[in-house]
């Protein structure tokens, strides 16, 4: 009778045994299929992440290299501008400066403004008297001798012409009234001394021309005197208030 009671006491652990075992298996392999997951499910989170983050980054380099593209055509565009206003605002430094030098010219023309410079005298005086003569104008210095001058001088480019010191201009009228002559209602005897601003050279070789003004002159018992190389000044002219 003890024999049957000792196997059913083996037979009992064992049983417990196997249950352990399997149990303690079974919770291993359970933990292992769960642990497998979650890092599955890990692995699959983070590389969605990281190609999100990827694409952004992606996306926001583009968006600054365009932006930075449009930045440069904007910068150039400014450029090209500011150089079309310095272009513009030398140009205009340039227009100034002709304007002024014309304004001044001209007003050195209109006898608006004293001026100065190198130049040429001409002295016309009377002819000696000739007793044989029977006209005494023929040796008289008349108004068309001094036009005669004054006109060439102008011709070879003469800035300024004055009469005795007297500034004349464009509506100057000269009368010769026996010995003397009437310059914009002044009167003054002979000699009548021309002064011309210019290049002497020039003024002094146009009145020299063979057949020109100088022979003119001489032919009418005028007497010419140049005197070159001088600094001759001019005063303003007298404008009525």
């Amino acid at each position: 009778m003890k024999t049957p009671k000792r196997n059913n006491r083996k037979n009992f652990s064992k049983s417990i045994v196997f249950s352990l075992v399997f149990l303690v298996l079974g919770f291993i392999m359970a933990y292992s299929y769960s642990l497998s997951n979650t890092n599955k499910e890990s692995e699959g989170y983070t590389g969605g992440a990281f190609f999100e983050q990827e694409e952004r980054y992606r996306k926001e380099l583009i968006n600054q290299q365009e932006r930075n593209k449009a930045l440069r055509d904007e910068l150039q565009e400014k450029q090209s501008e500011v150089q079309e206003y310095e272009k513009s605002f030398a140009d205009g430094e340039n227009r100034y400066t002709e304007y002024a030098k014309e304004a001044e010219e001209l007003r050195r023309y209109l006898g608006l403004v004293p001026v100065q410079g190198n130049g040429l005298k001409v002295t016309l005086q009377d002819g000696d008297y000739n007793p044989n003569s029977v006209n005494p104008n023929d040796y008289i210095v008349h108004e068309s001798h001094v036009f005669q001058v004054i006109n060439e001088l102008y011709i070879s480019g003469a800035e300024a012409i004055s009469i005795n010191g007297q500034r004349i201009h464009g509506n100057s009228y000269i009368v010769c009234t026996g010995p003397v002559i009437t310059v914009d209602g002044v009167q003054y005897p002979a000699p009548f001394v021309i002064e011309a601003i210019g290049e002497p050279e020039v003024l002094s070789s146009s009145m020299r021309l063979s057949g020109g003004i100088m022979d003119q002159l001489v032919n009418d018992n005028i007497i010419v005197t140049l005197d070159e190389g001088l600094i001759i000044k001019m005063p303003a002219l007298l404008t009525e208030s």
